[in-house]
């Protein structure tokens, strides 16, 4: 049409392929990347010891030895599986942990809840403390505490029990105790932190979602089960999964410094694969049989976290991590 004016176009900018961000976040992510390197994956060469009868040969390197030992195949495996304790460290491994799954998630969501409903902010950061501060207190040092309390002959709770008539328990020699003893500890050295995460969520919820139920009449239980349980649902079921990754692991500061050293009357109801392997390790046990239950680990691990995950997405795809 004749007065019109024709359209320019305006060239198109053409797109780096590397941008001045993506060279700060390179330069970012670069020591994280260094770190997983050196520490993560390189390791990882060592796994073929738990295929070998490692052997030193004088004059040798590390790598020489590795490379130049007798090959055996799966006999460490088989060596491992087939050991008359297995059966006990599966046991004692996969119910301590299952236990401990359930509690740090039904326990510490709960004292979540309970927190945020404290509406002085002084108390209830005092709360928290109280309750995150043995998180940071090594294993070792709440054994002497552990140890304050049921030392046969002047401890703590003998002290009260004889005081009240009742004659002194042999702590160390009595096993029908010690799973109850193991899980408070557990709970107890986790549970603020654990509780601290779920709390974090629960700010993170919006008010208006209480204040609209609060004007329908909805109680704290029914305010509890609508929204703030919904609302804590992703990081529940990440926690889960992520937990569960390790049910093949056992915290051993716990199993071993607690019980002290696992006496030989606490082996069947304390003992689990990493105190397995440490005790083998101070033995003369080869270190590729030590290496192959250490790798059965992993490898059970890394199945159980792939398991839980498709678990998850096939019930609620959004909530799954992988």
């Amino acid at each position: 049409m004749e007065g019109t004016t024709p359209k320019v176009i305006a060239p198109k900018r053409k797109k780096h392929f590397w941008s001045r961000d993506d060279a700060e976040l390179t330069l970012l992510g670069f020591p994280t990347f260094v770190w997983y390197v050196l520490f993560c994956y390189l390791p990882m060469f060592g796994l073929i010891i738990a295929f070998k009868k490692y052997s030193i040969f004088r004059g040798q390197s590390f790598l020489s030895n590795l490379m130049m030992s007798e090959w055996v195949g799966f006999d460490n495996f088989k060596f491992f599986l087939t050991n008359n304790t297995f059966g006990m460290l599966l046991r004692n491994t996969i119910l301590y942990n299952f236990v401990f799954i359930v509690l740090g998630i039904v326990v510490p969501v709960a004292l979540a809840m309970m927190i945020n409903e404290i509406y002085s902010k002084r108390k209830s950061k005092v709360y928290q403390t109280m309750m995150f501060f043995p998180h940071f207190l090594s294993w070792v040092v709440v054994s002497y505490f552990v140890y304050a309390f049921l030392n046969p002959d002047q401890g703590l709770l003998n002290s009260i029990i004889t005081s009240m008539g009742g004659e002194r328990i042999m702590w160390y020699s009595q096993p029908q105790y010690w799973p109850f003893i193991l899980v408070f500890m557990n709970l107890w050295k986790g549970t603020g932190y654990n509780m601290v995460v779920y709390l974090a969520s629960i700010t993170g919820i919006d008010n208006s979602l209480y204040e609209a139920a609060m004007l329908d009449g909805a109680s704290k239980w029914q305010q509890a089960k609508f929204i703030t349980l919904p609302m804590l649902k992703t990081i529940l079921i990440t926690m889960f999964i992520l937990n569960v990754g390790r049910i093949f692991y056992s915290d051993f500061g716990l199993f071993w410094q607690v019980t002290q050293g696992l006496p030989n009357s606490l082996h069947k109801v304390a003992s689990t694969f990493d105190t397995f392997i440490y005790s083998a390790l101070r033995g003369s046990t080869p270190i590729g049989r030590t290496a192959a239950a250490s790798m059965f680990q992993s490898v059970c691990c890394c199945a159980t976290v792939l398991i839980a995950n498709w678990i998850v997405s096939r019930i609620d795809p959004d909530s799954a991590i992988i």
